[in-house]
């Protein structure tokens, strides 16, 4: 596995393997590394000659009450499961290589941006289109990994590598869960025994919405009534929407395939997760 810090000898090297006619395939992460970034690099093994995973933990896309200095950074161990998992190229970059002094260009992704997780966390979006834009323009794969329990962000950054025009495809790979239902997240090693069992009101949930619109029921405000009434007192909630998937617009009545977002905070963790729904 080479490991990289450097853009411009990234760079070089993936220009030469494309040369050569490799194909890439990319996963970006922010590390923390579980079994959800495990099987998109799979994914990008089984499809493409060469897999490379990004670690950089990106400073623009944290508020400045959010938790980018406590964000998990065990590097030793990223290294190693990336290795286990036979990628080709690790790139881990500084804030410094990746942004420089003084950075004035952006990413804006409009009112994509400002609904649902952006509603909340004004500028993260466009954070997290500036980096993967900087990244697919670093690695320039064939195809880019992400996960499905990231839904805006997937929204987004499809829509960014269409309007941009950038030679890649997005491939979604579906959310993977611990065994309770729990969608896995680096920042579920913040919850504790207890709270994580009131953490798997969330999935559960999403699975009543998913049985409510299979049974029928096509009014989005009585599914949600009832998600709210079956998490109860086991998180905060901060928002439940059934959406568009591909506009995020609110669906009032659902005629069609519609996907359930919603974030909520258990103790002090903020957690977000989704299904995609669809009338009998």
């Amino acid at each position: 596995m080479k490991v990289f810090r450097d853009i411009r000898a990234i760079q070089e090297f993936c220009a030469g393997l494309r040369r050569k006619g490799k194909s890439i395939g990319f996963v970006p992460t922010m590390g923390a590394l579980h079994e959800g970034h495990l099987s998109l690099i799979r994914a990008a093994k089984k499809e493409n000659e060469i897999v490379c995973v990004s670690i950089f933990v990106n400073p623009t896309q944290f508020g400045p009450s959010e938790d980018f200095n406590k964000y998990p950074r065990p590097v030793s161990r990223d290294r190693a499961l990336c290795a286990g998992e036979g990628v080709d190229i690790l790139f881990m970059p500084s804030p410094a290589q990746m942004y420089g002094k003084g950075a004035r260009t952006f990413v804006e992704v409009g009112g994509l941006g400002g609904v649902l997780c952006g509603a909340s966390r004004k500028g993260h979006f466009r954070g997290v289109a500036t980096v993967v834009a900087k990244l697919f323009n670093i690695v320039q794969p064939d195809r880019a990994y992400f996960g499905r329990k990231d839904f805006q962000q997937t929204v987004i950054v499809r829509r960014m590598a269409r309007e941009l025009n950038f030679p890649v495809r997005v491939v979604v790979m579906p959310t993977v869960r611990e065994a309770g239902g729990l969608a896995l997240s680096s920042r579920n090693r913040y919850l504790s025994a207890q709270e994580r069992l009131r953490a798997l009101s969330l999935s559960r949930s999403l699975r009543l919405a998913k049985q409510r619109a299979a049974a029928g029921v096509k009014d989005s405000a009585r599914i949600i009534r009832e998600m709210k009434a079956s998490i109860g007192r086991d998180a905060r909630i901060e928002y439940i929407a059934i959406v568009h998937p591909d506009t995020l617009e609110p669906v009032t009545r659902i005629n069609g395939t519609a996907a359930v977002v919603l974030a909520a905070r258990v103790g002090s963790t903020r957690l977000i997760d989704n299904i995609i729904i669809s009338p009998r």
